[in-house]
């Protein structure tokens, strides 16, 4: 028991030594000077968080947070729509036209015999414009002949003649 009783005390002994040390160390200015460090943070976060809990900054926080989930929201949408958009092809056909266009492009520059080059554009769009104005001129004088016939009665003996044979046709077969 008396071996219990001194370590008991050499404890006490050693643990007041050591308080000792930690008070003289207080004394150092490097301890002095990373306490006061310490002691600025110290008021620097109480100011953060006295800042944070203002009305203002718990609206903007809330408004963070609404942000967030909208963001969240839109995104699964996004990833919706572009499941939907696979499953019913419409990115295969769109890709697959243009494919196509690119190819279409690229046969104009290219220089095989195969392709098409500006002159053959050129005269493509020369001869649609004649045929185009050929059609017209067609038009304007079927138009003219169908007036000036109409005024010169030519109509009206064509019908006449029609009318004529439609009637021998029924008086031969009676």
């Amino acid at each position: 028991m008396n071996e219990k009783k001194t370590s008991k005390i050499r404890e006490i002994k050693e643990t007041a030594s050591d308080a000792a040390e930690i008070i003289r160390q207080f004394g150092n200015p490097g301890v002095l000077e990373s306490l006061n460090k310490v002691k600025d943070t110290a008021k620097i976060v109480n100011e953060i968080i006295q800042g944070l809990t203002t009305s203002e900054m718990v609206r903007n926080i809330e408004n963070i947070r609404l942000i967030s989930e909208n963001l969240n929201e839109v995104s699964t949408k996004m990833e919706n729509t572009a499941s939907q958009l696979r499953e019913t092809g419409v990115i295969y056909e769109a890709s697959e036209l243009m494919k196509s266009a690119k190819g279409s492009i690229n046969s104009f520059s290219d220089s095989g015999k195969d392709s098409i080059n500006g002159q053959d554009l050129r005269d493509v769009s020369v001869a649609s414009k004649e045929m185009l104005l050929s059609i017209k001129d067609l038009m304007n004088e079927i138009t003219v002949t169908f007036v000036s016939s109409k005024k010169s009665a030519t109509i009206h003996n064509v019908k006449d003649t029609i009318k004529e044979g439609y009637d021998i046709y029924k008086t031969t077969t009676a």
